[in-house]
């Protein structure tokens, strides 16, 4: 039977659209189909991620957060990707063209790009040279040519010449011709896909610095005549060499091959016009017609298919960049919202400047401001003893245990100020403990700036918010950064270069899984907190907060329902997530669901508990076997989390709150000599290796080749944001503000003498155009230089006295300014 583009469209029924989705996505996840569907069937239900991955296990199959998330974003692009079939579907038949064979073609797309290859011949676009040969009526003498190759062109053409319809010579009615045939070798979607991927694993992207950028774009050095096959360029490297073309500095091209080898360029070249010879069945065979038709599939391959792909494969590497890219923010981002708390203890926030002073402010356990204050300990002021005593005062008036020190301009030396009122504190009181710790104020500005800060410290002075942002990050990380956008918090790569929506909904839902992972407190959490909750959002947050004002502190979760707005379905995705401790129902200081309030009490009662004794844990129902409370609502995954919740309810599954050291007398960039052996915190993990704050104000980079003595696939594997390491220093470069760093202890330090392969993570001796460890520092400023607080600052004397040197702690706090103070952010 022939194919014809006449017979009636059917289209797939949404049944037949759904059950193909989740089919695909069980394919990719290695999971059921019936997982699946009944996850999205919650998700379209109005139902969160955290909701699902704790409290419907048994009706996903025990799906975790992580393949959730997975699950929702391939949903999103799958039914982007049908609604878009259709779309085409219905067009190509409206034109009357759509034959079976297309059809299934159509069908079996996987991807767009796969979708919009078939489509582009039907697309409507702006009339071209192709379409207007074939209205001069030049389509047959193509036809004639390839039909027929031993035939004379010229000759062939004559009987084509025809000046009404636009065609007064033979030359005119070839390059007709000729346009037909490039555009048609452009159309073959099948032999486009196959050269895409040809040209993705076999061709080369290179790049060389613009006349007279050498100067201005030193940032890029290691990019100035660079060559790599697209398919191995790792994506931090791929956003340095787009942000370099976006800045001026670099040109890129997509060739065959390596352009700086001219005879394998040109090899390479002629093997991909000869397949697309090959594709219109055109052969060098010494006929008449073949040197015009060669000629003519060298100009298809090289004017029209190589262009497109070039477009099309910068797409492709800027999106596979863009995902790892999202992959690394978000994992830095969960990273630096579960760090260690430092607990309920009254804190000093010291948000450091030089002219403008230090800005002061002293939270209570609770986060309640209870002082603030400004003092002009350094230049031009120099009022150091009077800034000392004024924080002595602070200190002894409100207890103060924990000292926060803001890492921002003036740090260093206001370090040293905190050290003698540490000092001071001990002298007049030896047991007393105090902990002086420098964290990072890495979006303190945007916070107080905010309309959020206007609402929580009302008639404060904006730059005194930043000290109180400062103190409450130290003393619980993840209720006062969900108060800031958290594009600002700096743990990104290249982040401006990102698509906005998508980073911005990936870094939302790792929010939104930590703040679930925790837990709220329901009545001391603020509206920026509750807002993160599963179920409740901005709105109903300030409706909790309303409530919790003019009525007082929740005694029961049921209370919620009394909530303007809050309705049953915003209780049930919300209130697993909310604790209350101290009222009237002990199980609401945990996280079990009120659905499944019977149920911990049926087992509360099997070890002779109730209850009123849970508030310390009940050890005892570790004995109980779970599958003996598994009944027609709650699945044995279900029981098992009430029994480990039982036995140590509302657990905070953050680490335990450390500190690293700075070692004495190691102050900037010039104190560091190679083969030192310092502790630090891992204040960001990219692509390419972790940056770590080591305390001369300019993180160092340990290259993921120098992370372990087997091969690193990924530095999340190894270290993450606020983690206390031991490195040793390899080398230093002042004048480019590089420190190379190893986690090997065991390492030489002198480095002159060998590179790292950046794509084999070993030792290896410099391949034209590879990047090195030096390399991956110069990928990370491709946002532009960190500055470097304190670090020309001249050392301030004034009424300072002299004063032993002691270290200097910093918080393990994952809160380091990290690509900022690396230079991948602004």
């Amino acid at each position: 039977m022939t194919d014809t583009g006449n017979a009636p469209l059917t289209l797939p029924t949404a049944a037949a659209l759904a059950e193909r989705i989740s089919a695909g996505i069980a394919a990719e996840l290695g999971v059921r189909p019936a997982q699946v569907r009944a996850a999205i069937g919650l998700m379209d239900d109005g139902a969160s991620v955290p909701f699902i991955a704790r409290y419907r296990k048994e009706v996903t199959g025990t799906l975790d957060d992580t393949q959730l998330r997975d699950l929702e974003e391939r949903l999103r692009y799958l039914r982007e990707l049908e609604a878009r079939r259709l779309t085409v579907l219905e067009t190509i038949h409206g034109l009357g063209k759509l034959t079976p064979a297309l059809r299934r073609t159509i069908d079996a797309a996987a991807t767009k790009s796969e979708l919009e290859d078939l489509y582009l011949p039907y697309k409507s676009t702006r009339k071209t040279k192709a379409d207007a040969a074939r209205e001069a009526g030049l389509e047959p003498l193509l036809d004639a040519l390839l039909a027929d190759p031993s035939r004379f062109p010229s000759v062939e053409a004559d009987t084509f010449v025809d000046a009404a319809r636009g065609v007064p010579s033979a030359d005119d009615a070839l390059a007709g011709a000729r346009a037909i045939l490039i555009e048609r070798a452009g159309q073959d979607a099948a032999l486009v896909g196959e050269l895409r991927e040809r040209l993705w694993k076999t061709g080369r992207l290179r790049s060389t610095v613009k006349t007279g950028k050498d100067a201005a774009g030193e940032k890029f050095k290691d990019y100035f005549d660079f060559s790599q096959p697209p398919h191995t360029l790792p994506s931090h490297r791929v956003l340095a060499l787009l942000r370099g073309e976006k800045d001026g500095v670099l040109g890129l091209d997509l060739a065959e091959a390596d352009t700086r080898d001219a005879d394998a360029a040109a090899l390479a070249r002629s093997r991909y016009e000869n397949a697309v010879a090959h594709s219109l069945g055109i052969a060098e065979s010494g006929r008449a017609a073949d040197s015009w038709l060669m000629t003519s599939a060298r100009l298809a391959w090289r004017t029209r298919i190589l262009t497109r792909l070039s477009v099309d494969l910068r797409v492709r590497l800027f999106q596979s960049a863009e995902e790892e890219s999202v992959r690394v923010f978000a994992a830095n981002l969960r990273d630096v919202l579960l760090a260690a708390p430092a607990g309920n203890r009254a804190t000093l926030g010291l948000d450091p400047g030089l002219r403008t002073g230090v800005k002061v402010a002293v939270v209570d356990g609770t986060g309640k401001v209870a002082a603030t204050e400004t003092i002009y300990p350094h230049a031009p002021a120099r009022k150091w003893n009077e800034s000392l005593a004024t924080l002595v005062a602070l200190a002894n008036k409100h207890g103060v245990e924990l000292i926060a020190i803001g890492n921002g301009t003036a740090s260093r030396e206001t370090d040293k100020l905190a050290a003698e009122l540490v000092a001071e504190l001990k002298r007049t009181a030896p047991d007393r403990q105090v902990i002086k710790l420098v964290v990072s104020e890495a979006g303190a500005s945007v916070y107080s700036a905010s309309a959020l800060a206007s609402a929580e410290l009302p008639g404060m002075d904006v730059s005194l918010r930043g000290a109180v942002s400062i103190a409450r990050r130290l003393q619980d990380p993840l209720a006062e950064l969900v108060k800031i956008d958290p594009k600002s918090i700096g743990v990104g790569q290249y982040q401006h270069d990102l698509t906005p929506a998508k980073l911005e909904r990936s870094l939302d839902a790792v929010v939104e899984d930590c703040v679930n992972a925790v837990g709220v407190d329901l009545n001391t959490a603020s509206p920026a907190l509750l807002a993160r909750v599963a179920g409740v959002g901005p709105l109903l947050s300030e409706n909790i907060v309303a409530h919790r004002n003019e009525h007082g502190p929740f005694n029961k979760r049921r209370e919620l329902l009394k909530v303007a707005r809050l309705g049953p379905k915003a209780f049930e995705q919300c209130a697993g997530f909310l604790r209350i401790t101290g009222g009237a129902e002990p199980l609401d200081a945990s996280s079990v669901h009120p659905e499944a309030y019977g149920v911990a009490r049926k087992i509360l009662a099997t070890v002779g508990a109730t209850s009123a004794e849970i508030s310390a844990g009940v050890g005892a129902v570790s004995s109980v076997n779970p599958a003996d409370f598994v009944d027609g609502t709650f699945g044995l995954p279900t029981v098992a989390d009430i029994v480990t919740e039982l036995q140590k309810p509302g657990r905070d599954p953050r680490p335990r709150f450390e500190t690293a050291t700075f070692t004495d007398g190691i102050e900037k960039i010039t104190d560091l000599r190679p083969g030192m052996i310092l502790e630090g915190t891992v204040s960001n993990v990219a692509a390419f290796g972790a940056f770590v704050d080591i305390g001369v104000h300019q993180d160092g980079l340990v290259h993921v080749s120098a992370m372990s003595n087997s091969f690193v696939s990924d530095p999340h594997t190894v270290v993450k944001s606020g983690q206390v390491v031991r490195v040793k220093v390899l080398e230093v470069e002042p004048e480019r503000k590089r420190i190379s760093l190893t986690l090997r202890l065991d390492d030489a330090a002198d480095t002159s003498s060998r590179k790292f392969d950046a794509d084999s993570r070993t030792p290896a001796a410099r391949t034209p155009g590879r990047p090195t460890p030096k390399q991956g520092a110069a990928e990370s400023r491709g946002a532009g230089q960190r500055r470097t607080p304190g670090q020309d600052s001249a050392r301030q004397g004034g009424d300072r006295p002299a004063r032993p040197a002691t270290p200097q702690p910093t918080a393990n706090t994952a809160m380091a300014e990290a690509l900022r103070r690396a230079g991948l952010g602004k």
